[in-house]
Formats: structure tokens, sequence, C-alpha cells
């Protein structure tokens, strides 16, 4: 399974979605996230997921790659995070069904409710990291 996730980054913080009623991680706070599709990128997943899940638009141009996760779960996963510091509209909360708050936290000072694998990436990322791994 692959999956691209957005790390949103302004003025130091990054963009947190805490995850509700999904059944997976909730009451932890992610990023904006989701399967790439078999006809899709990683990056034109990220392009979708941006617009489905916070409502604004990001063009290629406005996307870097910032690291590659394989994470161990019940099957191998690898996980794509992009970094993001330019995008078009307002962010807002596009899946109230799956996510309950939206919040802007320092990125070197996570909340302690985090997905881990996903703290684990934004700290890779933040040493400078582009490949990373992770157990769960």
């Amino acid at each position: 399974m692959v999956a691209a996730h957005i790390l949103f980054i302004r003025g130091g913080q990054v963009l947190l979605l805490r995850r509700s009623h999904t059944g997976y991680q909730d009451g932890n706070y992610s990023v904006p996230a989701g399967h790439v599709e078999s006809w899709e990128s990683p990056g034109a997943a990220a392009v979708r997921e941006a617009s489905e899940e916070v409502g604004v638009g990001i063009g290629d141009a406005d996307i870097s790659f910032a690291l590659v996760l394989h994470r161990q779960a019940e099957a191998p996963r690898i996980d794509f995070f992009f970094a993001v510091e330019r995008w078009s509209g307002e962010i807002r909360n596009c899946e109230p069904e799956k996510c309950d708050e939206l919040q802007w936290a320092p990125i070197d000072a996570l909340p302690p409710n985090m997905v881990p694998y996903v703290r684990h990436a934004i700290e890779r990322f933040r040493a400078g990291d582009h490949h990373a791994e992770f157990t769960e």
C-alpha cells in the first residue's frame, strides 16, 4: 500500500488533523493524507488529498518531496511525505466525519497524541533525512 502525506508548513508550524470516527488512531493527530490510487502518482495523490481533506489547491510547483517512509505494519507500506508552503484557498475541515479538529502546531513541538509513524516522519524530515523506516 502506498500513501501520500502533506506537510503544510507556515511560519515554523505544521497543519495537523485530529482523527475521529475512522477506527484507526482516533483522537491522535496526523496530517492530510490518503492512499495513492492505481492511476496516479504520489504527487498527484497529494494534490487530490489537499483538495478533498482541507479544501485548498496546490499545484505541482507548490509541492516538494520531503521524505519516504518504509513502514512495517500488518503489511509493508510506503508513505511519501511532501512539504507545501504555498496553496490557494482557505484551509478548512472538509471531512468532519473523519476529522474533528484542525490545528497549527510548532513543527519542533508536536502534541503528545500524534499518530506514531507520522511523528517519526516529521522528526526525520526536520533532521534532514529523506528516507526513514518505522515498525508499528
